[in-house]
């Protein structure tokens, strides 16, 4: 699956973005008409089934048109550990779920959200890389 090559042109509807995280996933929501990002939740990633019943609730609710995942580079562009995580975590909601998925650089995402100590910002996370996404398309 080519997860980039997917133009708003293409899709119409809702758009569901995600914050991928080891503990938690932040999930934002937006649509192709507006596109204006909101953040909507946070889901504890406490284990694998877990993490995809509380997705599959949000794919059933929102019926989007296209999911957004942000996808983790070192600054000069290079792959690490959670790229590779965040890229299995997009093949998966294509292939869980049917949807049309887009991997997002969000390098320079965190920039611009600052946390206050012990603020989970993770469905803000989401909510920047939609813009970003819905910005650049």
């Amino acid at each position: 699956m080519n997860t980039n090559v997917v133009s708003l042109s293409e899709v119409s509807g809702s758009v569901l973005a995600f914050d991928f995280g080891l503990k938690r996933i932040g999930v934002a929501v937006g649509n192709t008409l507006t596109r204006q990002a909101n953040p909507l939740s946070i889901i504890s990633a406490a284990s694998n089934d877990a993490k995809f019943e509380a997705v599959a609730k949000f794919i059933q609710e929102w019926q989007p048109a296209l999911c957004v995942v942000g996808l983790p580079m070192h600054q000069d562009g290079t792959a690490h550990e959670m790229t590779v995580r965040c890229q299995r975590f997009g093949n998966q909601l294509h292939g869980r779920f049917g949807v049309k998925v887009v991997m997002v650089d969000e390098r320079y995402s965190s920039a611009v959200l600052h946390a206050k100590q012990g603020e989970r910002i993770d469905d803000q996370a989401a909510a920047v890389i939609l813009q970003q996404f819905f910005d650049q398309s």
